[in-house]
């Protein structure tokens, strides 16, 4: 009997959303974590989004995300992951749709000195349905709060999971990765179940 190779397995893929305000760091995370040098959408930060963005908050911030960013990690021989950051400024959300089709999750970046960047980006994965996990990223020099005070400033439930990062470390960035991989396949689960049920 002849030896007969076996095929190699289908490659699969997924896809995780990046989201947040404005600043508060999706393109840093995204390309802490990217294999590939990440695809920027960036424009120059200038004088024409006086008014139109809150650049009080942000003062250093010389560039901004327009369309989108986008990473790639290879998990496996045969499983891709996908990164997809999203634009923070409002005038730029009408493309989080088309970035959020076909994603098992979604991780939204909080800054804790602008909390208030945080609740579009929540209500929006909630109305949608797509799991999200909230990563309170760690700029140097702000104030630290207890996580469970941040929750509830944000109304977070209490299933969701929040974690802390620091966008700027890999590891730490492959933790948050890991933690929305995982409140997905809880989430798939558990719809299973109520399915069968």
């Amino acid at each position: 009997m002849d030896f007969v190779p076996s095929s190699p397995r289908p490659s699969a893929s997924t896809k995780i959303v990046v989201a947040g305000g404005f600043g508060v760091g999706k393109t840093t995370l995204v390309g802490t974590v990217s294999e590939i040098s990440p695809l920027r959408t960036e424009a120059l930060v200038t004088n024409e989004s006086q008014g139109v963005d809150d650049l009080a908050q942000v003062p250093n911030k010389r560039t901004t995300t327009v369309a989108m960013d986008f990473g790639r990690i290879t998990l496996d021989e045969d499983l891709v992951l996908y990164l997809f950051g999203t634009p923070g400024q409002k005038r730029f959300w009408f493309m989080w749709d088309d970035l959020c089709q076909g994603a098992i999750g979604a991780i939204v970046l909080v800054d804790t000195e602008r909390l208030d960047e945080a609740f579009s980006p929540l209500d929006y994965f909630e109305e949608k349905g797509i799991p999200f996990i909230v990563a309170v990223n760690q700029f140097q020099g702000t104030r630290q709060y207890e996580l469970a005070a941040i929750r509830e400033a944000l109304a977070v439930p209490q299933h969701v999971p929040m974690i802390r990062l620091d966008a700027r470390d890999r590891e730490s960035a492959k933790q948050a990765l890991i933690r929305i991989t995982e409140y997905s396949l809880e989430r798939m689960a558990q719809a299973a179940t109520v399915h069968a049920g």
